[in-house]
């Protein structure tokens, strides 16, 4: 799936709506443009579309009942089943998931930072 939007409208579009939610930051993160909250990574641009961490049986259902979403496989690599992809051919589109975007936000505000 190829998109008509270069990589940095792309980027800024998603920026334009990710960074305009309470205490959202952005950096890269091993090449990907990441979104933080509290220290902590929400979401991240990765190839055509944007992953998100979510609870395991919110992702897990929304594989199932949407087409435009994939199990989160940055650089092809598997991550754990909190990480979703939602591919969208145009960056515009993502406002349509502005409140998973804020469920992630709030899930990975409230979840525990892993023990060493």
């Amino acid at each position: 799936m190829s998109s008509n939007t270069p990589e940095s409208s792309r980027k800024a579009q998603i920026d334009a709506l990710l960074l305009k939610l309470p205490g959202v930051s952005a950096r890269k993160i091993n090449g990907l443009d990441a979104y933080f909250v509290s220290d902590k990574m929400f979401a991240c641009i990765s190839g055509d579309g944007v992953g998100l961490r979510l609870p395991i049986t919110t992702a897990t259902e929304l594989q199932f009942s949407r087409d435009n979403v994939v199990p989160f496989q940055p650089g092809g690599m598997a991550s754990s089943r909190e990480w979703i992809q939602i591919n969208r051919a145009e960056a515009a589109e993502y406002e349509k998931d502005l409140q998973l975007f804020q469920a992630s936000l709030e899930f990975v505000k409230a979840a525990r930072p892993p023990r060493s």
